[in-house]
């Protein structure tokens, strides 16, 4: 008789899983912004010792074209050696590829040659809707009881935006996640403490209110996502609302601590609408409810007029527009992407009260144009989606934001490229010079998932 055993790139422990083996690969979702031809996933090698190293080797275009190719992620992780998963030899192999735009679905399978993964499952928008009431799907985690994925609104692309469940094996819509949504109407990611039995989620826009462009008078009037909700994982409940206030406008990516006995995690606040800063938030849990305290604030950079788009000059200063966020496995630095300045910061967050930045880089950005060691002459765009691998020595970034948003910032176009950081044990950064992928003009690089798992694709029930 076969003996079972579970799938070597799962780990019960963060601790263990930052042993990992060094990935090879890492595979890129790249939208093409002008919808004329297929989205695509990219595989990039980033093996050292390989002749390839720093190229793309392969992929898979979608059949279609529009669906912009955003977040997306795996089917499996190591969240089902958790001790309620009815799981434990499901395989990571299979990649959850929502269309931000076109609700549409795809499910590909990196196996047998992950170089070349192919479509083995198409979900379309009609069928999204009639499962679910949702569109728009934004946000994949691979959960103990199937598949998480957030969707941005309903039907017609307005409020309520929530989570849906997929059967993690043979991919079927299950439904609404929620049963009782309370005050929530807007949505953008999601995960969880496992320990606490509690989910989280953040808040962006309407697909109405995003999906051609941020809208200076919904912005200004701070009728975007301003709140983190709290609910309870197993009932599906909306437990606590924490608003941030007027002032802070996009609150985004949700990074809590990998190890499961501790009650605290981070998000980014992508601008203040008094001073265009950025700031990062730690929410923890005191005594029975959960709270949030601000602990980074990133400011805005003087600069001339001239030098910037149309929706800036009158500001006559950069903003930070810290746009993504991660957090290292040993939960002991946190990366934070400024998409506006081109800046990529590192703090210790080993006190996650008191951050102390221990290392940055600049590369892009609105009125810098950074430039990078192995790139001929400036370069736009700026850090935006981060990925970290699992031993935490090595940071990925790519340099889009969302189609319709990034001509509002850089009005030229965005000319793609993907970077890679090396990282010092006790902090500290310094770009690979090796490695710096040019994408090609028909498609802008986005989310980064890394083979065998990365530092926010996972999630861990024990210490």
């Amino acid at each position: 008789m076969t003996r079972w055993t579970p799938d070597p790139t799962f780990y019960p422990s963060p601790r263990l899983a930052a042993k990992a083996p060094a990935e090879t690969l890492a595979y890129v979702a790249a939208f093409a912004p002008n919808r004329d031809v297929p989205d695509s996933i990219a595989v990039v090698d980033v093996d050292p010792s390989s002749p390839t190293y720093a190229k793309i080797v392969g992929g898979v275009d979608m059949p279609k074209t529009g669906d912009e190719v955003h977040h997306y992620g795996w089917n499996a992780c190591s969240s089902c050696l958790c001790p309620n998963a009815p799981h434990p030899h499901m395989e990571r192999r299979f990649l959850i590829v929502p269309g931000l735009r076109s609700s549409r679905m795809y499910i590909i399978d990196t196996k047998p040659d992950p170089k070349i993964p192919s479509i083995v499952r198409v979900i379309e928008p009609e069928e999204l809707i009639e499962a679910t009431g949702y569109s728009r799907p934004h946000t994949v985690h691979c959960g103990p009881d199937g598949i998480y994925v957030s969707a941005l609104g309903n039907a017609n692309g307005d409020a309520p935006g929530g989570i849906f469940l997929m059967d993690p094996e043979t991919f079927d819509l299950l439904g609404r996640w929620e049963v009782e949504r309370g005050p929530q109407q807007l949505a953008y990611d999601a995960w969880w403490h496992l320990g606490y039995d509690t989910l989280v989620t953040s808040e962006w826009g309407a697909p109405n209110t995003v999906e051609n462009g941020l809208i200076p008078e919904i912005l200004l009037g701070a009728q975007y996502g301003r709140r983190l909700h709290f609910w309870d994982l197993q009932k599906r409940k909306h437990l606590q609302e924490i608003d941030f206030g007027p002032d802070y406008q996009l609150v985004f990516e949700l990074r809590p601590a990998h190890d499961p006995t501790k009650a605290y995690g981070f998000v980014n606040c992508v601008v203040s609408l008094k001073d265009l800063s950025s700031s990062i938030w730690t929410w923890y849990r005191d005594g029975e409810k959960w709270a949030v305290k601000k602990v980074i604030d990133i400011p805005a950079e003087p600069a001339d007029p001239d030098l910037l788009p149309p929706l800036l000059k009158g500001f006559k200063a950069v903003p930070p527009l810290v746009t993504d966020i991660d957090l290292s496995m040993d939960d002991r630095f946190l990366y934070v992407a400024c998409w506006g300045t081109g800046d990529l910061h590192q703090y210790d967050v080993s006190d996650p009260f008191a951050p102390k930045l221990t290392g940055k880089v600049r590369i892009g950005g609105i009125v810098s144009r950074a430039s990078h060691p192995a790139a001929n002459g400036p370069l736009n765009g700026g850090p935006q989606m981060v990925e970290i691998s699992r031993d935490g020595k090595r940071i990925y970034f790519t340099n889009s934001l969302y189609g319709a948003v990034d001509p509002q910032f850089y009005p030229e176009g965005i000319d793609g490229w993907m970077v890679k950081l090396d990282a010092g044990a006790d902090g500290g950064l310094a770009f690979d010079e090796k490695f710096f992928v040019t994408w090609p003009k028909s498609h802008r690089p986005h989310q980064v998932r890394l083979q065998g798992g990365d530092c926010s694709s996972d999630s861990y029930c024990y210490p």
